[in-house]
């Protein structure tokens, strides 16, 4: 191969694209390092403009990207969702950005000391699949409030959305200041590889680790937002039915295909035939019986996922667990619009127990105990949400206590996200960092401590040569007298 053909291949023209256009961003940034209030807030207002103008081309492409996504459920957790961060980021973005005032030390009094919140720069945002417009709009949302120039790294299969998102963008934003990637840049490890001033990375565990080593390079900081099995604990005080109707709902809402869906139930012994019943009830007043043509019910995403899920459910079916589809299910009749399968009699053995899902699946856990609830899920890795039904306060408060996750909801699933005056994230396994409000706002910023000395403040005092009295008076107000015997003792 001759180096003119080698230079034109399209991926090295993707990868010049890309290193042309961090390049564009870092000069412009230092150009304009420190966009005023007014500035932010009208850019976060032509993206709301957008969003709204572009909801239905927006919900379209996501369905054709997905073979068929329900439109008023793209709209709902992926538009909706944009703007309610958009207007929350809107009307505080202007207080965000205020020097926070701190206590000086006593030593220092009179002196003033203040955090400023500056701009990082450039921040890199890899984008997942799932919520395409969601998941990439929100952390654009809290860079551009934090003033930052942003690049989109958006996933491969999602073609149709990312070229309506790309023609959103650039309607309202220069690429010096907005770029999208897509699918032209064959290894996405270029992207990470860039030395942005802060990468933000969704999705799984395994890719979140490479993202990490690839930012470590550059000593980039990285927010991770993974995944992980999100439990969802039934307790005998609450309603079983009403339980099973709102697990199913986070279970089927995108086919399961979400980060924060819950992952498997934990049941009381007891009541686990109540609760299958339940849930297939559930599925059954949402979705119907059968799934054919149906407008309500998103697809599984591709066939490598939904082979994916088959294994799961055969390597379950093997160890000895049983499985029921809540509606009648014709894999070459309906390819990927798949229905909630629940699964029990599970075993610490089988892949459903050990992988997060990510789709249609349910398995169903008993318990006798809340405390060997707890234990179960302990014995995981820490989860992106937990999801506890009870209306017993002290059982809520021991398994907040008692366990860790990124966030939890009580009595549903799921809604912690969507309140954007609270932080979003993992903990462990399932992230690090978090965005939403004001904390990603500060996520994305320089927190900048400034202290300024008064004129006439004398720290020269505590310069050398030490031993005078100030010195001496300072040391024994704030050390107290040592215990000279110490020395003796060596």
């Amino acid at each position: 191969m001759d180096d003119l053909t080698r230079v034109l291949r399209p991926e090295n023209a993707a990868k010049a694209r890309v290193a042309r256009l961090f390049a564009a961003q870092l000069a412009a940034y230092q150009a304009d390092p420190y966009p005023e209030a007014a500035e932010r807030q009208a850019k976060l207002k032509a993206l709301r403009k957008q969003v709204g103008r572009y909801q239905d081309l927006l919900a379209g492409a996501m369905s054709q990207d997905f073979g068929f996504r329900a439109p008023t459920e793209s709209k709902m957790l992926d538009l909706l969702s944009t703007t309610l961060a958009l207007n929350h980021a809107i009307a505080h973005v202007k207080r965000w950005m205020k020097p926070s005032w701190r206590a000086t030390e006593l030593l220092f009094f009179s002196n003033s000391l203040q955090v400023s919140y500056q701009p990082k720069g450039v921040v890199g945002v890899i984008v997942p699949w799932n919520f395409p417009v969601y998941l990439a709009l929100g952390p654009l949302i809290a860079a551009l409030a934090a003033g930052n120039r942003v690049m989109l790294k958006m996933p491969e299969i999602t073609p149709a959305t990312n070229a309506a998102l790309a023609r959103l963008l650039a309607e309202i934003f220069n690429e010096d200041e907005v770029a999208v990637v897509g699918k032209e840049l064959v290894d996405p490890a270029v992207f990470s590889a860039l030395p942005f001033n802060h990468l933000l990375f969704t999705g799984s565990s395994d890719v979140g680790k490479s993202v990490m080593r690839a930012a470590a390079e550059n000593l980039t900081p990285v927010t991770l937002e993974l995944g992980g099995k999100s439990p969802a604990v039934v307790t005998r005080n609450y309603p079983t039915a009403d339980a099973a109707l709102r697990i199913t709902h986070g279970k089927t809402s995108n086919c399961g295909q979400i980060c924060v869906s819950p992952d498997y139930a934990l049941v009381p012994r007891e009541r686990v035939d109540e609760f299958i019943a339940s849930v297939k009830s559930s599925f059954v007043k949402l979705y119907g019986t059968t799934l054919s043509g149906s407008k309500d019910y998103t697809w599984v995403v591709d066939e490598r996922h939904l082979a994916r899920i088959g294994e799961l459910l055969e390597d379950a079916r093997a160890k000895g667990a049983q499985v029921i589809p809540c509606a009648e299910y014709v894999a070459a009749r309906d390819r990927r619009q798949m229905p909630l399968h629940i699964v029990f009699a599970c075993t610490a053995d089988m892949r459903i127990m050990q992988e997060e899902l990510f789709g249609p699946i349910l398995p169903v856990v008993p318990y006798d105990t809340l405390d060997e609830a707890i234990s179960c899920i302990n014995a995981g890795a820490r989860p992106l949400a937990l999801y506890c039904f009870s209306h017993n306060a002290a059982e809520c408060q021991t398994l907040l206590r008692q366990t860790h996750s990124g966030g939890v909801t009580l009595n549903d699933w799921g809604w912690h996200v969507a309140n954007h005056d609270a932080p979003f994230g993992g903990v462990g396994n399932s992230g690090m960092g978090a965005y939403h409000g004001v904390e990603g706002f500060r996520e994305l910023s320089h927190a900048k401590t400034v202290f300024k000395r008064q004129r006439f403040f004398p720290t020269q005092l505590f310069y050398p040569p030490y031993g005078n009295l100030v010195q001496r008076l300072s040391l024994r107000f704030f050390l107290g007298k040592g215990d000279a015997s110490l020395e003796s003792k060596q």
